[in-house]
């Protein structure tokens, strides 16, 4: 599904984020993506979804090129894909529902379609029941679990989150995760750059380790391996 080949990125500063990196990622995979902080674990999973392009290298989502692919073709790719991020990124003065349904809305579905599904994924991350309430009525955990349904929302085949457990608690953490566990159950890619070490080692699934913009470990059932 996913194929990195030879991929290296330089940033205008000198910086060195992606070093030759070369991966490959199957269909209905869980993967980690670990590291310390700087060593280039954002800039790998930005170039997935175009936030960032490679300086040189090829990037392969189901045969498509992100290297070059052409701007006005990324808006499309991004329907394809579901980001979730550590700060939610919700629109403040759109209720529950209609943060969801804007995923699906941007697209001109119609209607029908958009109230079957936004209430489906509602209610698969537990919060049908506060479809009409806005982000500040929610908690952390409440609004990460509204980014996750917009994420998924389109039903896209590969999710990507950048360390979506980062400003939650433990406990709701692993209820977050749960809710990740049962998207992937479903068929869905997931990968998720993540420090959280507990939850790594606790759910066992693959594990890349970005170093220096290498990657220095690729594991299958791996641990987080890092003290921090």
């Amino acid at each position: 599904m996913i194929e990195m080949i030879n991929v290296y990125k330089k940033y205008p500063n000198g910086i060195v984020a992606a070093n030759g990196i070369d991966v490959e990622i199957k269909q209905g995979e869980f993967v980690y993506v670990v590291g310390p902080s700087g060593a280039g674990k954002s800039t790998f999973i930005k170039m997935m979804y175009r936030e960032e392009r490679p300086t040189t290298g090829d990037i392969l989502i189901n045969g498509v090129n992100l290297a070059t692919l052409k701007a006005n073709k990324v808006p499309y790719l991004r329907r394809q894909i579901g980001v979730v991020f550590q700060d939610f990124k919700l629109l403040p003065r759109l209720n529950v529902y209609e943060n969801v349904a804007f995923a699906l809305e941007v697209i001109e579905e119609s209607p029908k379609v958009i109230r079957k599904r936004v209430m489906e994924v509602l209610e698969l991350v537990g919060l049908k029941h506060k479809a009409r309430m806005f982000p500040t009525e929610l908690s952390g955990g409440e609004q990460q679990r509204v980014s996750i349904a917009r994420s998924i929302v389109n039903t896209p085949k590969l999710v990507i989150a950048d360390e979506p457990t980062g400003n939650l608690d433990p406990e709701t953490s692993w209820e977050i995760m749960n809710i990740f566990e049962e998207i992937n159950a479903r068929g869905t890619t997931i990968i998720m750059a993540t420090h959280n070490r507990e939850i790594v080692n606790t759910m066992r699934h693959r594990v890349i380790a970005v170093e220096g913009g290498l990657i220095t470990r690729d594991e299958y059932g791996g641990e987080y391996g890092y003290e921090g």
